[in-house]
Formats: C-alpha cells, sequence, structure tokens
C-alpha cells in the first residue's frame, strides 16, 4: 500500500533548513548538525521519489552540511593543543540562517499588513483651488454675518401673519431657477440688495433655496457680496469680467 507524503513547499534550501531547525525545537546558535543534516538528506530524497525538481541551491546545501558533519566529526584537539581563536564550522551558516529568519519575519509582517490594507480604498488627491477661500468675493462681509442676514430673514418670514385660509397649490423652485434669475438681476443692474432677493418668495423653501444660489455663484466666483459699513445692508454686486 502507497503512503501519501505531504511535502511542504519551501523558497529555497535556507527555507527548508530554518524549518527543521524550528521543528526539532533546537537552539539555531547551537545547531546539531548531525541530526539536522541527516533529516535534510531525507528531505531531499523524498523530493526526488516524488519527481519534484531538485534545484542545484538545494544540493550545494547538502554538500554544505556534509561537509560541516565532517569538520564536526573530527577528533577534537587535546587541550594542550587548542587554539583560542578555533573558528566553529557552523558559525557561517548560522549568520545565514540567523539573516534569513530576520527577513522572513518581516515578510510575514509585511504580508498581514497587506492583507489589512488590500481592503482599504483610498480617494486620489483633487485640486482645491475652486474651494479655497476667496477673499476677492467678499468685501467687508464675513460669513457669519450673511448667515445671520439669512436667519433674520427666515425669522420675519415666519413671523407674518398667514391668512387663516390660502389656495393649495404646489410650485417646484430649484437653485438653477434662481441662478439664472440672480444672473437676470446683475444683467439689468450692477448691484441689488441681498435681502430684495426674498421679497418675492412665498415660503421657506424658497428663501433657503434662493440663498442656495448665492452661495453657488460665490463659488463659481460669478458675484461679489460687499458691505459698506457695519451693519449696513449687504449688496451683491456684478463681478467684472477680468477679475
Amino acid at each position: 500500500m502507497a503512503i501519501n507524503v505531504k511535502l511542504h513547499a519551501f523558497e529555497g534550501p535556507l527555507d527548508l533548513l530554518l524549518h527543521l531547525i524550528e521543528k526539532a525545537e533546537v537552539d539555531i546558535y547551537d545547531i546539531p548538525i548531525a541530526e539536522i543534516t541527516d533529516q535534510y538528506l531525507q528531505y531531499i530524497s523524498m523530493m526526488e521519489i516524488h519527481d519534484l525538481e531538485v534545484s542545484s541551491e538545494f544540493l550545494v546545501m547538502a554538500a554544505t552540511l556534509l561537509e560541516i558533519k565532517s569538520k564536526m566529526l573530527l577528533p577534537k584537539p587535546k587541550k594542550e593543543e587548542e587554539v583560542t581563536d578555533a573558528v566553529d564550522p557552523r558559525e557561517e551558516l548560522i549568520q545565514k540562517l540567523i539573516e534569513y529568519k530576520k527577513y522572513k519575519e518581516a515578510s510575514l509582517e509585511l504580508k498581514d499588513k497587506l492583507g489589512v490594507f488590500d481592503k482599504v480604498f483610498y480617494k486620489s488627491p483633487e485640486p482645491i483651488e475652486d474651494y479655497i477661500y476667496d477673499v476677492s468675493s467678499i468685501s467687508n462681509v464675513s460669513l457669519d454675518m450673511l448667515y445671520i442676514s439669512f436667519r433674520n430673514i427666515l425669522l420675519k418670514n415666519v413671523s407674518q401673519k398667514r391668512p387663516s385660509f390660502s389656495e393649495i397649490y404646489r410650485e417646484v423652485v430649484t437653485v438653477d431657477d434662481k441662478i439664472k434669475l440672480i444672473n437676470k438681476l446683475l444683467i439689468s443692474k450692477p448691484s441689488f440688495y441681498f435681502d430684495d432677493l426674498f421679497l418675492n418668495c412665498c415660503n421657506k423653501y424658497e428663501i433657503i433655496v434662493t440663498f442656495l444660489a448665492v452661495l453657488e455663484l460665490l463659488k463659481r466666483r460669478s458675484l461679489i457680496i460687499d458691505q459698506e459699513r457695519n451693519f449696513a445692508r449687504i449688496l451683491i454686486k456684478r463681478r467684472a469680467k477680468d477679475m
């Protein structure tokens, strides 16, 4: 009966070697080179049995492990003959494994972050020139003063006496309609008072739409609002084309 063996995919010989060390739960600074070499060669044999392509890097590492193993098996010199500067045959391999482990852990952390930020959508930057506060469109008038004037018009509309009965009708007024009306007024005369725009407004809805039309024209830099002195009536003026 055939035995199915599941092989892990490794990115290279160092990846396989690190896996064997972690699986054996041994200290990376004190690798039992004989045991790890035998396991490494067994894994290479399984790769060949399963007709997997064995790259030259895996074979070079196998030869390196065998060389280190042979050096470790050589008889140690007597104490009086020992050299204090003796180099551990495993040292170079250990340094490579430590460095590879650092890169692998960093890549796994980046992979986790990629999984998180891959679900995040960013909005591309847009030009903001049209949204910057245009001081040339508002002269001696703050936005607070403009809002206060608009609020007073709303309160005046609410406080007006209403007849006990009236005809019910539906009239749809849009911002575009009011923009056309304001542009027509600016063509007929160079300026007019802000509150005069609301004299013929029938209800609160129309007042709000008219105010939005003024703000839209300010955004388009199609008009100028001005106030000659404090507490004076706010003026809406035609904007010169070259401004």
